[in-house]
This record gives structure tokens, sequence and C-alpha cells, in this order.
């Protein structure tokens, strides 16, 4: 008897589990940037995307993009002038603990983006 409830009970964890991994991603870390989040601080390796939200070029406009080799004590201070000008222009600063290639920043600036009727 336990040699067929055994792998009914595998099979039903089995398809509980796919059916998780094949949700739709939900929030702003999605593929195709659907939150229109800009990396913080800027970097210099990155270009600005074609419909970038106004506090993101604002933020480009007054902090300097650094690279991975800046210094820690520049890019730290790049990072909070960065952070101020996303939240004084309306935006919300977002944490990435897991990144991923499409989002390889540990913050974000997610703008306020007004929702149409």
């Amino acid at each position: 008897m336990l040699r067929r409830i055994c792998p009914l009970v595998l099979a039903l964890l089995l398809g509980v589990f796919a059916t998780l991994v094949q949700a739709e991603c939900t929030g702003c870390l999605c593929p195709g940037n659907p939150c229109k989040l800009c990396s913080l601080p800027p970097t210099k390796d990155t270009s600005p995307a074609g419909d970038e939200a106004a506090a993101c070029l604002k933020i480009r406009e007054k902090v300097p993009p650094v690279s991975k080799n800046t210094e820690p004590n520049e890019h730290y201070a790049s990072l909070n002038n960065a952070m101020r000008e996303c939240v004084k222009n309306g935006g919300d600063v977002i944490v990435n603990s897991r990144r991923n290639k499409e989002f390889p920043s540990k913050h974000y600036c997610k703008p306020y983006v007004a929702s149409t009727p």
C-alpha cells in the first residue's frame, strides 16, 4: 500500500511545485522593467533607456555616474546623493536582495508613475 501512496504524493508535490515555478512574476523586479526602475547610483557602463522616467533623468543630471573601480567612499557618497535625488523627485528607493542579469544593482529608484484612468 505504501508503494502506491508514495508515488501519488510525490506526483502531487511535483505538480504543485511546477505550478509555483511557472507563476507570472509580480512586482517591479520583473523582466521588461515594468516599473521603469533605474539603478542607484547611476553607472558609467549603462546607457539610459529611451523611455526613462523624469526622476531617473534628473538623478543622472545631478549625480555623476560611478564604475566598478570607484573608491568605496566615493561610491557610497554617490549612492547617498542618488537616493536623495530619487526621493526629492517623487520616487521610492527599492533594495534588490535578489540580483540577476537584468537587475544587477543593489538599489533602484522606482519613479512615481501616475495611474491612467
